[in-house]
């Protein structure tokens, strides 16, 4: 009898570990669990001044809720992108989390609901906040969108969420981002804006993009500088409805047949695939008021506005050009007489770094002034300083190239004496003034 009992509490006490062990999930297994238990999230990402951010993120509660906290919750990023080294103060760190609400699936706020917004801290210096990031490859540089995770964690029930699910750019959604043309052996990409009540002789806004949002992502040329602003319930009101066509360019657009810059001294590779895309899409939208074509563009998108202006001067009825690419030198006198009755308005800063003014804009305003033109305009700025007044305003400087941002923001206003601009009697912005332009 004992011994009976001795064997089957050995064997007992044998087989409960091997039962034990048998339960027991593996470590990846726990981790996998452990991630499929966390959260999901929407990223939403705005246009600024200054680029894209990342100001709000929308969580996904499981549970209907009527009130949150904001102090609970912390925010950390991580942000790479593959063959890419980034210095330390830009791979990751902390998000601040600026007040939060009760939202629906898309941000918006309700009262009660089953998911929470958190808005988070911006500017033009908190480089954590940009899913983008300017790369260099082959020779050049490029705005790229960049592998961008978020990591939230509510202290007060140590719940974490950390997969995005969704990610919310508000206008850019209305845009289409699809459009491809074929020019010969040459491919542009491009995307468009319709109005959302499209009507009979809709004006055309054309603009061209900088050096640094060439591709075949037509996301970039339009967030890279808060492009899609031309699509805003502002500039469309103004325009009474506006078709908006974003060209994209594979590299740049001043690139020559040698692969190098051109700065007007030579033929591009690009004018005769834009001007064809340009016709194109004019065609396929009848609607498009053909007398009310406007073309413009920063830095190499200026160039090409330019370019375009001397090479079809009857064609568009006007053009806003900033940080103008193109040397004065490389115009004949022939070509001012050829643009000197086109509505033209440049923006450019006296501090510009990178087209410098006194090669470009200045000189080739005076001459288009002294060749009898009437309607020329040149907003001059010091500087590119904060609009919004929120970051410094005047104190806060950007780059002097950033000059676009008061044609995106429609603020330019004065003529280059300091004037304001007229327009029948009353003082008018970049925008009001180009809407009554006409061929």
């Amino acid at each position: 009898m004992k011994n009976n009992t001795f064997w089957s509490l050995t064997l007992a006490f044998l087989i409960l570990p091997l039962q034990f062990f048998a339960i027991q999930p593996s470590v990846d297994t726990i981790i996998q669990e452990q991630q499929m238990e966390n959260g999901s999230y929407t990223l939403v990402v705005e246009g600024f001044d200054w680029g894209p951010a990342a100001n709000r993120v929308i969580l996904s509660m499981g549970e209907t809720v009527n009130e949150t906290t904001s102090g609970n919750y912390a925010v950390t990023v991580k942000r790479s992108a593959a063959g890419v080294e980034m210095g330390e103060q830009e791979a990751g760190g902390e998000r601040p989390v600026i007040y939060s609400y009760v939202s629906d699936k898309n941000g918006n706020r309700v009262s009660e609901g089953s998911y929470v917004t958190l808005v988070l801290f911006v500017s033009p210096d908190h480089v954590l906040g940009s899913p983008i990031k300017y790369i260099f490859k082959e020779g050049r540089g490029a705005n790229e969108w960049i592998d961008y995770q978020l990591i939230i964690k509510d202290n007060s029930t140590n719940r974490i969420w950390d997969k995005e699910t969704n990610r919310i750019l508000p206008i850019i959604d209305d845009f289409n981002l699809k459009g491809s043309y074929t020019y010969k052996n040459q491919t542009l990409t491009y995307a468009f804006f319709s109005p959302k009540q499209a009507k009979k002789n809709s004006p055309l806004i054309i603009w061209l993009h900088g050096g640094g949002e060439g591709g075949t992502d037509t996301s970039i040329p339009l967030t890279a500088n808060k492009a899609t602003n031309y699509a805003s319930e502002e500039i469309q009101q103004i325009m009474g409805g506006a078709f908006v066509l974003v060209p994209q360019t594979p590299t740049f657009w001043m690139q020559s047949a040698d692969g190098n810059y051109t700065r007007g001294d030579r033929n591009d590779i690009y004018n005769e695939a834009l001007i064809g895309l340009i016709k194109q899409f004019v065609k396929d939208h009848p609607d498009i008021d053909q007398d009310r074509i406007y073309i413009g563009g920063c830095s190499n998108g200026g160039y090409m506005s330019l370019k375009l202006l001397l090479l079809y001067p009857d064609y568009f009825a006007a053009a806003y050009i900033s940080a103008l690419a193109y040397q004065s030198s490389y115009i004949t006198d022939e070509q001012i007489q050829s643009i000197k009755d086109i509505p033209i308005w440049f923006v450019h800063s006296k501090d510009d770094p990178v087209t410098k003014a006194n090669e470009t804009v200045v000189p080739l305003y005076q001459r288009l002034i002294q060749a009898g033109a009437k309607k020329v305009h040149f907003s001059y700025y010091e500087h590119v300083t904060d609009i919004t007044g929120l970051y410094g305003g005047d104190n806060y400087r950007y780059s002097g190239h950033w000059s676009w941002i008061y044609s995106h923001a429609n603020t330019a206003r004065l003529d280059f004496d300091g004037s304001p601009v007229v327009l029948d009697n009353r003082p008018v912005t970049i925008m009001e003034w180009m809407a009554a332009q006409q061929r």
